[in-house]
Parts: structure tokens; C-alpha cells; sequence
């Protein structure tokens, strides 16, 4: 997360539809997929009126129980309560069981602001497991990629912003069905397998459904495949440059790929909004096999987008225990944010530089940045990185943001993330780095099925890859908040940082190789940006 070839896609449809195969499509829609499967869940979602921005969702519940609930999530996208409720209307419900031509629907009975009760429905019988149809609006009209947006241009949905769910259903199959789409649009997402090239959308359950944003509207697209996985592209601006974003991709994927030893998918997807921030928003927003970026400029849009890809390992697989499975009604604390967010920083940075995106003074100069940013806030001598990650719910708030209040776990997870690749390359004469404890994060935890102990998860890796203790390391500057030695970490490298405080709130600073480095120095050095060791 970041916050502020063409294939004959209908001759592929036809022929899914005439063999019972399932294909890519990248025209009209995300995947087409024969034989249909009868999923528990469905949803309907209309398009038809982005002049009012408001989405008509009807859910078809099968066998619905007495004492069964519906909700809307308090949260999903970014580590914020925002009680998506508030932007539902009209709850009704319906005990029809499917027989009827018009079922009767009437008011569903609310629990609390984001709950609502079945119950068999308004005239149902209080004992019988019946097919029930809950019908309401959602009213969204913000930009971005963590919001979603219905107008006259076009649609992007974060799915869990729209979708109710039944709490204790949501590893059944359900399925969405948008309908009324506009003349002229084409729908995409990136979801395992479709049922029908009508912008018809199928999941394995209500999680993998909601961690696949959906962009509908009149979009440039086009595809590639690198690294023996196939990319997908839909891109929705006014100005951008399509040779620029398309070698960008290219690079970022095939470097990142081959660092993490093979691509976890089959297929993903990029979805971008280029444009001014008043009308697409900005940052990023990872999924599990897709992501969405707004930026201001093509450029702009690649950088997040070398950040974002790399969530389809750290945090999207390589995943935290206190974030697994999602509550989607409260709030769910990790101290883990420093790495499944700052060390993804870091890894943004790597892939810019090694990739030639960057040339070494701009890593240099980002890193400077980050470091100033870090010693402008006062709160970094008591708030550490673990404890900046269990307060991300905080964000929302003003008043948290002050320099004297908060650090960034985005910020300092980045610096921790280079300071301990020159740390490890230190400990093992530049045999090992960063590079071998994410792989084997990635082997034990997401290759396995596993998450990893908030806490204690990356320290032990560490220790397992280096052969010695860092344990130090992590109780001075992850979940301790002693002054991070920049000029000792750097020098193993032959950099060396000049600070400017004359200002103390806007410190500035830079990063310089120094002039004469040993060969040792130099080696670390060219590793660290070459992503080598020896």
C-alpha cells in the first residue's frame, strides 16, 4: 500500500463458452469460465446510474438460518475504521426462497451500524433454513484507490466498500453479476475464474471476491507476459505514455520475479488512474493478485507501482499472524507494519535502482530523504517501529500526524530495511543479504501456508540466514527506539551521511560515496545495488 500483444478476446469467449475451457479475456472482461458453478452467495450489482453515483446491489443468500446476519465492513483497504455502512441506504429483505415472479420485500431490521439481521426476512417462518434477497444502494463518489467511485466516466470498486457478507459464510463460493453496464464500458478485474463474458465475475468465497478491485469504463488496456506470468494493464487518463509504463512494468516485474524465484500466480493486474489528485486520488493499494494506482504522472505511477508489486509477496503471502483471517469489524493490530510495509519501501527502491528505472544517486537521495523525514519528528525517541505499526489506526486523525505525536512505519521501515541488508552483507562478508531472508520468508511462511509471529517472525529468519544473533539490531531500533547509527551502517558500504539541522523541523540530508572506499567497502557496495552477493 502507498497511500498519498492484443489476444481476439471475443473468438477466445466464444470458443469458452463452446468447449467448457477457461481462457483469458482481455477485452470485454476479466476471465470467462465454463461450466458455471452454483455458488451460496451471489450478487447482482447494477451500473445504471452513475449520474446519482449509487450502486442497486440485490444478494441472493441460499439456505439462510434463523439468527443469521448480515454486515458491512468497518474497514478494508487501508488501516482506518470507516464504517462503509454509512453509505448504504434502503436495507430491505425478502423470504421469497426463489419461487416467487416479485417477492415481498420488506425493511430489513438493523442490529447496530454495520450489522442487520435475516431471520428468514420480514414474513418468513422463524424456524425454516430459507433463500432470502437483501436489496439496498451504496452512494460512493470518491476518487482513488482505496475508496470507490460511481460517475458519468467511469467505475472503480473496492469490492468490500459495496458487498455485505454473512459473517459465518464467508468461505462459500459467492459470485457477483454486474448489470446495467453503460454503452461503451468494459469491465475488468482480477479474479480466479469467471462464469459468462456478460461482466460476470466468480470467487471462491467472500475474501478472495473482495481482494480484487473492479474498474469499469472506457479504460485503455494492454498485456505482456514476463517471468512465465501473464500482466494485465487497464489504464484510465487523459495523458500518459504507454511505451514509458509499458518498459517500466516490464523491468519491475521481471527483476522482482526473478529476486523472489518465481511468480505466485498465473496472471496479474494493474489498474491505473492517471491524472490530477482532485480527480483520480493518489498512492496505491495492493491485492492479492492485482493492484490499483493513482498518480499524477506516468512516471509517478510506475514508482508505486515497483512498491505494490512486491506486496503480491511481502503481505499479500508473506503475511503477519495478527492479520490473519481479516476481521472486517474492528480493528486488528500487528506491530509488523515496519516490514510488510517499510521493508517494502525498501524493496521499491532496490527494484528502481537495480532495474536502471533509478540511477544510484536517486536511491541515494531517496533513502537521504527518508532519513531526514525520520530525524525531523521528535516522536521517534519514544515511539518505535512496532509500536508506529499498532498505531496506524491512528492515521485518520490529524492530530496523530504531528512530528511530535508520530514517525512513519513507512519511513523508518524503509531506512531498518537498508541499514539491516548492509548489516547482514557486514556479518557475512557480503555472502548473504536482505535478498536471502526475504526468499526464505517466503519458503517457510508463504509457500507453506503459514504467517509468521508479528513479533519475533523476521528476527528468527534473520538468525537462521546469517548464522548469528541479530536480536540487538531488533531491540535497539524495531521495537526499541535508541538514535539508529546511520554513519556505522553506511560505512560498511563507503557512504557516508551529511544532516543539515540549522532547521530542526526540516532537517535536510545526503548521502555520498566516499572518495577512496576499500575493496571491501566497494564490494558491499556494488551488491547492495546490484542485488549480488559474493
Amino acid at each position: 500500500m502507498i497511500r498519498h500483444g492484443v489476444h481476439d478476446w471475443k473468438a477466445a469467449a466464444r470458443a469458452a463458452l463452446r468447449d467448457g475451457l477457461c481462457v483469458a479475456v482481455f477485452g470485454a472482461f476479466a476471465l470467462t469460465c465454463a461450466p458455471r458453478a452454483l455458488a451460496t452467495i451471489r450478487y447482482e450489482v447494477s451500473l445504471g446510474r452513475p449520474d446519482q453515483h449509487l450502486f442497486h446491489v440485490q444478494m441472493y443468500i441460499s439456505r439462510v438460518k434463523r439468527g443469521e446476519t448480515i454486515a458491512m465492513p468497518a474497514w478494508n483497504a487501508l488501516y482506518q475504521i470507516r464504517d462503509f455502512a454509512y453509505h448504504v441506504r434502503d436495507v430491505e429483505i425478502s423470504a421469497a426462497g426463489g419461487g416467487e415472479a416479485s417477492p415481498h420485500f420488506g425493511l430489513a431490521q438493523e442490529l447496530d451500524k454495520q450489522d442487520w439481521s435475516l431471520s428468514g426476512g420480514p414474513q418468513g417462518p422463524e424456524t425454516a433454513a430459507l433463500d432470502e434477497i437483501v436489496k439496498y444502494s451504496v452512494l460512493w463518489n470518491d476518487p482513488g484507490p482505496f475508496s470507490t467511485q460511481l460517475d458519468e466516466h467511469h467505475a472503480f470498486i473496492n469490492l468490500a466498500e459495496v458487498l455485505m457478507y454473512v459473517p459465518d459464510r464467508r468461505g462459500e463460493s459467492a459470485e457477483v453479476d454486474f448489470v446495467d453496464v453503460p454503452s461503451g464500458w468494459r469491465v475488468i478485474a482480477e479474479l480466479p475464474r469467471g462464469t459468462a463474458p456478460d461482466s460476470f465475475i466468480a470467487a471462491a468465497g467472500y475474501d478472495a471476491l473482495v481482494d480484487a478491485p473492479v474498474e469499469a469504463g472506457n479504460f485503455d488496456e494492454f498485456d505482456f507476459d514476463n517471468a512465465g506470468a501473464h500482466f494485465r494493464v487497464a489504464v484510465e487518463a487523459r495523458d500518459w505514455d504507454r511505451q514509458v509504463l509499458s518498459e517500466a512494468l516490464r523491468r519491475i516485474t521481471s527483476y522482482e520475479v526473478k529476486l523472489m524465484r518465481g511468480a505466485p500466480f498465473s496472471e496479474y493486474t494493474f489498474i491505473f488512474h492517471i491524472g490530477p489528485y482532485a480527480d483520480v486520488g493518489g498512492g496505491g493499494m495492493e491485492h492479492m493478485n492485482s493492484t490499483a494506482i493513482a498518480a499524477s504522472s506516468t512516471s509517478s505511477a510506475a514508482a508505486i507501482a515497483a512498491h505494490e508489486f512486491f506486496h503480491a509477496w511481502n503481505v499479500k503471502r508473506i503475511r503477519p499472524q495478527a492479520l490473519q483471517p481479516v476481521d472486517y469489524s474492528k480493528e486488528q493490530y500487528t506491530r509488523a507494519l515496519w516490514f510488510a510495509e517499510g521493508v517494502t519501501n525498501t524493496y521499491a527502491s532496490f527494484t528502481l535502482e537495480r532495474t536502471g528505472l533509478w540511477t544510484r544517486n536517486q536511491f541515494y537521495s531517496d533513502l537521504a530523504s527518508q532519513i531526514a523525514d525520520l530525524e525531523s519528528r521528535p516522536a521517534r525517541k519514544w515511539q518505535s517501529a512496532e509500536e508506529s505499526s499498532l498505531d496506524a489506526w491512528f492515521e485518520k486523525y490529524d492530530g496523530y500526524n504531528r512530528p511530535s505525536r508520530s514517525i512513519s512505519y513507512y519511513d523508518k521501515g524503509q531506512i531498518l530495511g537498508v541499514m539491516l541488508d548492509l548489516a547482514i552483507r557486514d556479518a557475512t562478508d557480503d555472502r548473504k543479504s536482505l535478498d536471502d531472508v526475504m526468499r526464505r520468508m517466503n519458503e517457510e511462511y508463504a509457500e507453506r501456508g503459514r504467517y509468521y509471529d508479528d513479533r519475533n517472525g523476521v528476527l528468527r529468519v534473520v538468525n537462521e540466514v546469517v548464522g548469528k544473533d541479530f536480536s540487538g539490531f531488533f531491540r535497539h531500533y524495531v521495537s526499541g527506539t535508541d538514535e539508529i547509527p546511520y554513519d556505522k551502517f553506511l560505512s560498511i558500504a563507503g557512504l557516508q551521511l551529511t544532516m543539515d539541522v540549522t532547521q530542526p523541523s526540516d532537517p535536510t540530508a545526503t548521502i555520498e560515496e566516499i572518495p577512496h572506499p576499500s575493496a571491501r567497502q566497494l564490494r558491499i557496495r556494488e551488491g547492495m545495488l546490484r542485488g549480488t552477493t559474493e
